[in-house]
C-alpha cells in the first residue's frame, strides 16, 4: 500500500515530467507556430534551427574534407605571405614571431620554411615561374571554392559564384588579406611603441596587455563577419554575420590558446616522436577550427532566416482548400493596397502586418507571377523586398478569375489515354471547377471586407 509521501513523489515526477514533455514539444516543432518577435522566442528559434541545420549538413565530414585541402594549400599560402613580407621587408620579424609562437617545434618550423624557401625558388626560376605561380593561385582559389561550396549548402543556395567571379574575387581576397595581416603586425608594433611613451612607467604593462588583446579580439571577430558575408553568394545581414563573428572569433582565440599552452606539454615527445610530435596536435587543431567555422555559419544562417521556417511542417502538409484561401488572401492584399494607393506591399510586410509564414508566401508570390496575376517592381536584394503590384486592372480581378488561373497553372493532359479511359471524372471534374469560377466571378477581390494597415 502506498503511503502518502509516495504518492506526493509520484505525482512530483509525473509533473515533471509533463513539464519536461511540454517544454520539449514546444522548443522541437510549436515554437514555429508562434509569431511572436522577442529575444527568447528567437533564442528557442535560432537554436532549433541551428541544430536541424548541424544535422542535415554533416559539418563533421566538411571539416575533414576542408583540413585535408588545407594541408595541400599550407605551403603556397606560406610562400605567398612570405613573398609580400620580404617585399615589405619584414619576413625575418615573421620566422621570428612563428618561432616565439611554437616554441617547442623548432625542427618542424624549420622544415616548414624550407619548404617554403624550395616552393619560392621553384616559381620564380626557369620555366616553372609560370606554372608555379598558376599552381600557387590555383590551390588557394581551390581552398576557398571549398569554403564558399560549405557556406552555400548551409544557407541553401543551389549555385554558387561563376568562373570568371571566383577568379577576380579570390584573387583579390588573396593578395590584400596578407599585406592587412603585415600591416596589422606592423600597427601592433607602433601601438605598442607609441604607448610604452605616452603613459605612465606603472601603466605600461598591463594596459598595453590588455589593448593589444583586446585588438586581437577585435580583429578576429570582424575577419569572421567578413568571412560569413562576403564568402557565401547570399545576402547575409551584418548584425547576424557579425553575431555569429563575435561568437566564433571568441572561440577562435580559445582554441589557439588550448593550442598554443598545449605545446609546453610535448616538449618530452620530440625525444620519441621527434618533429612529428607537432603534426597530430596541428591536424586536431585545424579540424576543431574548420568545424566551429562552419558551426558560425550555421548560426548565422538560422539567426537571419528564423522567420522563413514559421508553420514550416503545417506548410509542407498545407490541403489543397486552405492553400487556395491563402493565396486569395494574398492577391486581395496586393489588389486593394493598390487601389487605395497605399505602397505596394511586399512579402516581408504581408507576413509581419497578417502573420502569414514567409515560406508559404514566397511560394504562392511566385505562383501568382507566373500566372499572370502580379509584377515584381525590380529592386535590389531579395524577392522578400520586392514591391509588389497587380497586372491588370484591380476592377477586372475576380475571386473566379484568380481561382481559374490557379487552377490552369502546371502541366496538364500529359497521361496517354487518360481523357478517354476516365470521360466520366473528367466531366464530373470540369463541371465542379466550372461552378465553383461561375460563382466566384461575382465577387472581386477589392470588394473584399477586411482591415488592410495604412
Amino acid at each position: 500500500m502506498a503511503t502518502p509521501g509516495t504518492n506526493k513523489l509520484q505525482a512530483r515526477i509525473a509533473s515533471c515530467r509533463a513539464w519536461a514533455l511540454t517544454h520539449w514539444q514546444y522548443m522541437s516543432t510549436g515554437v514555429w507556430r508562434d509569431t511572436r518577435r522577442n529575444w527568447k522566442v528567437d533564442t528557442v528559434k535560432t537554436i532549433n534551427l541551428s541544430v536541424r541545420s548541424f544535422l542535415s549538413t554533416d559539418l563533421q565530414t566538411q571539416a575533414c574534407a576542408m583540413t585535408y585541402r588545407t594541408l595541400l594549400a599550407i605551403v603556397p599560402a606560406l610562400a605567398l605571405v612570405f613573398a609580400i613580407a620580404r617585399g615589405f621587408g619584414f619576413q625575418n620579424l615573421m620566422n621570428t614571431q612563428l618561432h616565439n609562437l611554437f616554441p617547442s617545434q623548432e625542427h618542424a618550423l624549420n622544415a616548414a620554411m624550407g619548404f617554403v624557401d624550395s616552393y619560392l625558388a621553384q616559381t620564380s626560376e626557369g620555366i616553372f615561374v609560370g606554372v608555379g605561380i598558376v599552381f600557387l593561385f590555383w590551390t588557394l582559389i581551390s581552398l576557398l571554392g571549398n569554403v564558399e561550396d560549405s557556406l552555400n549548402k548551409i544557407w541553401r543556395v543551389p549555385q554558387g559564384r561563376s568562373i570568371w567571379r571566383k577568379v577576380t574575387d579570390y584573387l583579390a581576397i588573396f593578395l590584400i588579406l596578407p599585406v592587412l595581416m603585415i600591416c596589422a603586425g606592423g600597427i601592433s608594433i607602433l601601438m605598442s611603441t607609441t604607448l610604452k611613451t605616452l603613459l605612465p612607467f606603472d601603466f605600461i604593462g598591463p594596459a598595453i596587455t590588455f589593448i593589444l588583446d583586446m585588438a586581437g579580439y577585435l580583429f578576429t571577430w570582424l575577419f569572421f563577419t567578413g568571412v560569413y558575408m562576403l564568402i557565401p553568394n547570399a545576402r547575409v545581414k551584418f548584425f547576424n554575420a557579425f553575431l555569429a563573428g563575435v561568437l566564433v572569433g571568441t572561440s577562435f582565440q580559445i582554441l589557439q590558446w588550448l593550442f598554443l599552452t598545449g605545446q609546453m606539454y610535448v616538449t618530452k615527445y620530440n625525444a620519441i616522436y621527434g618533429s612529428f610530435s607537432f603534426l597530430p596536435l596541428f591536424l586536431i587543431w585545424l579540424q576543431l577550427v574548420w568545424l566551429i567555422t562552419l558551426i558560425g555559419g550555421v548560426l548565422c544562417y538560422a539567426s537571419q532566416n528564423i522567420g522563413q521556417f514559421n508553420f514550416n511542417d503545417d506548410v509542407n502538409s498545407i490541403s489543397a482548400r486552405y492553400r487556395r484561401e491563402v493565396t486569395l488572401a494574398v492577391m486581395a492584399i496586393i489588389a486593394k493596397r493598390f487601389a487605395r494607393r497605399l505602397p505596394p506591399a511586399t512579402v516581408s510586410r504581408i507576413s509581419e502586418e497578417f502573420g502569414l509564414p514567409v515560406n508559404l508566401l514566397t511560394t504562392l508570390v511566385r505562383q501568382l507571377h507566373e500566372v499572370g496575376l502580379i509584377n515584381f517592381i525590380e529592386a535590389p536584394g531579395e524577392l522578400l523586398e520586392h514591391p509588389l503590384q497587380p497586372a491588370m486592372d484591380v476592377s477586372e480581378i475576380t475571386v473566379g478569375e484568380v481561382l481559374k488561373r490557379i487552377e490552369d497553372h502546371g502541366h496538364s493532359d500529359f497521361i496517354p489515354g487518360f481523357d478517354t479511359e476516365f470521360e466520366s471524372i473528367r466531366k464530373i471534374s470540369e463541371k465542379v471547377t466550372q461552378a465553383m469560377i461561375t460563382r466566384a466571378d461575382e465577387t472581386t477581390l477589392v470588394s473584399l471586407d477586411f482591415t488592410i494597415p495604412e
